[in-house]
């Protein structure tokens, strides 16, 4: 069964929605309070998001960038602004795909189930990475640590997954760098520190002391010792 979180003003269309996926074996949860979308959608930690665009207080935009920051769950996006302006500013905010209202119910769960085979291999067992009793899981870019579950960035995942994956190997500034920002356009080497330092505050409250070992002047590694 599937977490479908549901970001829909319009009463009818959300009721509709929220019994016709159910009927399929979704789990629907509806956002509550349209000013904490995020409160709810870290509560709910779906696997899909139907986000509508035209919404109280801040749009899907809003949402959807805010989202993207912190989880790589898929979105879809519902809306009768169906314009191609629109409909390329979705996708460039981070959004998987985009369905205009008004939709017809067969259509728009096809499309869902489209987006859920592409985010989810149905067939390929579970990829994760391991160390330390930590354990990154790469299908949804989500760390686990005795039995709870630890909040990422986009470049909280990409520096825990290049380190991981050379466990008890050094990872040069250079190749994290690299990895995080793959642009010709110059970043400051302080941006890295930054984001491993912030990264580091969050391990550490979580229990990970130590977790990623700075070697200086080269580069950091996460330690092979359980």
């Amino acid at each position: 069964m599937y977490r479908v979180f549901l970001v829909e003003d319009d009463e009818v269309i959300a009721s509709r929605l929220e019994k016709y996926m159910a009927s399929w074996g979704f789990e629907v949860r509806r956002a509550a309070d349209l000013r904490r979308v995020m409160e709810e959608f870290r509560a709910f930690d779906p696997q899909l998001v139907l986000l509508d665009i035209g919404l109280p207080y801040y749009n899907g935009y809003h949402w959807c960038r805010r989202m993207r920051a912190e989880s790589r769950v898929p979105i879809v996006f519902l809306s009768s602004a169906s314009d191609n302006m629109n409909i390329v500013m979705a996708m460039d905010m981070g959004g998987d795909d985009f369905i205009p209202k008004p939709f017809d119910r067969q259509v728009l769960m096809a499309k869902v189930q489209a987006v859920l085979r592409r985010s989810y291999d149905f067939q390929a067992p579970l990829t994760v990475l391991q160390a330390r009793g930590a354990v990154l899981n790469t299908a949804d870019a989500t760390l686990s640590f005795g039995g709870e579950r630890i909040e990422l960035t986009k470049n909280d995942y990409r520096i825990l997954e290049t380190l991981m994956a050379n466990k008890g190997r050094i990872v040069s500034r250079e190749a994290l760098m690299e990895k995080l920002w793959q642009t010709d356009s110059f970043v400051d080497e302080n941006t890295l520190t930054v984001n491993v330092a912030r990264l580091r505050r969050r391990l550490e409250a979580a229990g990970l002391e130590g977790f990623i070992v700075t070697k200086k002047g080269v580069g950091y590694m996460v330690e092979e010792r359980e």
